[in-house]
């Protein structure tokens, strides 16, 4: 079993219980308990659980005034999807670019699908940092701020810090909702912090698996005259993807190992 499959079984049968014991999910997965150890070390560290003797348990989500999903739980939603449209979309990544990646799910995957390359990468997102300093020869820039544990989001009150530094090509943006009104989030100070980073990329490239497009939220980021691009799956609402292609915005629909590219109209 692949390790994030077996991450993803780890974090459901949590959500299930709330609580679960390491011989238990060793019956579940058939891995070893060294095996499993180190998988909740790795959890642990990014927010998504707390280890407790012979287990682990749900991590807590802050009580603070930010409103997100906790990260862990973000991950395990739709994760076939997102994995696919992350796929592509770093397919649209060279050598020697200088990119954005917002904090998100799909854009965690995507970061796990540039270990191969080396580029500059500014993000603020703390597991996105730790997974292409782990396991890639890609160069990390990272915004100063305090960073909110449970949706692992790095997070500056000020309007100068180090991104203002930093000049993208392209801004590959996660988000909570994508509708006829532009790029939607659920948070305030979510919103405006993508807003900064947006100001410093050239061309935003929204990631955003099919269960993006259903309205909620109510903090727009950007119009749809700012996106250039769309990656998204299959399932995504073919009048949402007309309406995109009408305004101007290409869209990529990523199928598993099968792509349809629909050029803009």
């Amino acid at each position: 079993m692949h390790e994030r499959e077996r991450w993803q079984l780890i974090l459901t049968r949590l959500r299930e219980r709330g609580i679960v014991r390491v011989n238990d999910l060793a019956a579940l997965t058939g891995a070893s308990l060294a095996t499993l150890r180190r998988d909740l070390a790795r959890l642990e560290d990014t927010g998504q659980l707390r280890r407790v003797h012979g287990g682990a348990e749900t991590a807590e989500v802050s009580q603070g005034d930010l409103t997100a999903a906790s990260f862990g739980a973000s991950q395990t939603t739709n994760a076939d999807n997102k994995l696919a449209v992350a796929r592509k979309a770093a397919s649209l990544c060279a050598d020697g670019d200088s990119i954005i990646l917002n904090a998100g799910s799909t854009t965690w995957f995507m970061a796990q699908c540039l270990r191969q390359h080396r580029m500059q990468v500014l993000t603020n997102s703390f597991p996105i940092a730790q997974e292409l300093i782990a396991n890639s020869g890609n160069r990390v820039v990272l915004p100063g701020g305090e960073l909110y544990r449970e949706p692992g989001i790095i997070l500056s009150p000020f309007e100068e810090d180090a991104i203002q530094h930093f000049a993208a090509s392209k801004m590959f943006m996660s988000c909570y909702a994508i509708t006829p009104m532009g790029v939607i989030e659920s948070d305030p100070l979510i919103a405006r912090a993508e807003a900064k980073l947006l100001s410093r990329a050239e061309k935003l490239i929204v990631i955003a698996d099919s269960s993006k497009f259903e309205a909620r939220g109510n903090m727009v980021v950007c119009p749809l005259t700012r996106v250039s691009t769309v990656v998204t799956d299959a399932g995504a609402p073919a009048g949402m993807v007309d309406h995109l292609r009408s305004v101007g915005v290409e869209v990529l629909i990523a199928e598993g190992e099968r792509e349809v590219k629909l050029s803009a109209a």
